[in-house]
C-alpha cells in the first residue's frame, strides 16, 4: 500500500473505480494507481464533452439565454469560463482539440493590453478571474504562450503590500449604488488600495495559475502567496465578499471559488512541505471528515445541499481531487 493511502481512514480507490464516470475511472487509474489508462483523447468523445461542445458558438464562446441587461458585462466570457472548466479539468481538453483551441482563443480575445482578462466585472479589474482563466489555459497547453507571460506580469504588478492579492474594488469602501454602477457600466478601472490585506478568495483563485505552471510554481511570489493563504485556513475573509469561514469547507469540482481542497491542490503542486503545521491541520481535517463510503461530501457548512445526480457525482470528483493532494504530499 502506498504511503498516502495509509493516511486515510478508508481507501477511496474502490469507490472511485466503481463510479459510473469513465473520466473518474480514467484519472483514478492514471493519477492514483499509475496504471496505463490510454490516451486522454479517449475522454474527448464522451457524451459530457459532446453536450458542452454542441452549444459552442462559431467564435469559440458560449452564451446563455435571456436578455443581457448590462452590455458592459461580457456574458460570453463568463459562460466560456464556466464551460471551459469542465472541458479542461474533467475531460483533459487541450489546444490539440479544434474546439478547445477555439475556446482558448476566445478567452485570449478578452485579454487587455495591460494583460488581464476583462469583462466579467464590466471594465473593472477582476484579478481573481484572470488567475482562474489563466490556470485553465495553462492546463490546456498554453503555458509558454507570450500572452500567458503577459498575464503573469500583470498579476505580479497587482499584488497588495503584503504580497497577496485582493480584488481592487473591494479594497475600497464603496456604497452599493457606486459598486453597482462600476460593475455594470463602462467606467475606468479602480486601482486597488494596496495597503489593505490580501483576500482569501482572490489569492486562492490566482494561486492556481502559478501552481499549474512549470516555472512560476517555483517562484518566490507563488511560495509567498501560498504561505499567506494557508495562514488563513478556516478563518474569515478580510472582506465582506465570501467572508464566512464556512466557505473553506464548501467544495466543488471543477474548481471555482477558493476553498480548502482547491487551496491544498495548489500548495501540493507548489511543493509546500507536508510537515508544515498549517498543512498538517488541513490534511488532518480532511482525514477526519472522510465518510464511511470512502468519499467526501460536497459541503460541511450548515447549508442545505440538494441531493441529486449532480451532487452525487460531484462527491467523486472532490474525492479524486483530495486523493491527488495526498498523493502529491505523501506518494
Amino acid at each position: 500500500m502506498n504511503d498516502w493511502h495509509s493516511r486515510l481512514k478508508i481507501d477511496p480507490i474502490p469507490a472511485l473505480l466503481a463510479s459510473n464516470s469513465q473520466a473518474i475511472c480514467y484519472y483514478s487509474r492514471r493519477d492514483l494507481l499509475n496504471e496505463p489508462s490510454g490516451e486522454i483523447q479517449t475522454l474527448w468523445q464522451l457524451p459530457g464533452v459532446l453536450k458542452i461542445l454542441k452549444k459552442q458558438l462559431p467564435d469559440g464562446s458560449w452564451t446563455r439565454s435571456g436578455e443581457n441587461k448590462h452590455p458592459a458585462i461580457n456574458i460570453h466570457l463568463i459562460e466560456t469560463f464556466r464551460h471551459f472548466r469542465f472541458l479542461v479539468e474533467q475531460y483533459g481538453i487541450t489546444r490539440d482539440h479544434p474546439q478547445g483551441e477555439k475556446a482558448a482563443e476566445y478567452l485570449f480575445s478578452c485579454q487587455t493590453e495591460e494583460g488581464d482578462f476583462r469583462g466579467i466585472l464590466a471594465n473593472q479589474y477582476a484579478t481573481y478571474y484572470t488567475g482562474a482563466i489563466k490556470a485553465l489555459l495553462i492546463q490546456a497547453g498554453y503555458g509558454e504562450d507570450p500572452r500567458i507571460e503577459k498575464a503573469f506580469r500583470w498579476l505580479l504588478s497587482m499584488r497588495q503590500d503584503d504580497l497577496g492579492w485582493s480584488i481592487p474594488l473591494i479594497t475600497h469602501k464603496l456604497d452599493r449604488e457606486t459598486q453597482y454602477h462600476l460593475t455594470t457600466e463602462y467606467t475606468e478601472p479602480v486601482q486597488p488600495d494596496r495597503s489593505k490585506p490580501f483576500c482569501n478568495n482572490g489569492t486562492g483563485m490566482i494561486l492556481r495559475a502559478f501552481a499549474v505552471h512549470e516555472r512560476y510554481r517555483q517562484s518566490e511570489a507563488a511560495i509567498t502567496a501560498a504561505n499567506l493563504l494557508k495562514s488563513r485556513f478556516f478563518q474569515e475573509n478580510a472582506y465582506t465578499s465570501y467572508r464566512d469561514a464556512s466557505y473553506w469547507v464548501r467544495f466543488e469540482y471543477p474548481f471555482w471559488w477558493n476553498n480548502l481542497v482547491s487551496a491544498l491542490d495548489s500548495m501540493s503542486r507548489i511543493g509546500l512541505p507536508r510537515d508544515d503545521a498549517q498543512i498538517q491541520q488541513a490534511l488532518q481535517w480532511l482525514v477526519d471528515h472522510q465518510q464511511v463510503d470512502g468519499l467526501w461530501n460536497v459541503t460541511y457548512a450548515k447549508v442545505r445541499v440538494k441531493e441529486n445526480v449532480k451532487t452525487r457525482e460531484m462527491r467523486y470528483w472532490i474525492t479524486l481531487a483530495i486523493c491527488r493532494i495526498f498523493r502529491r504530499f505523501y506518494g
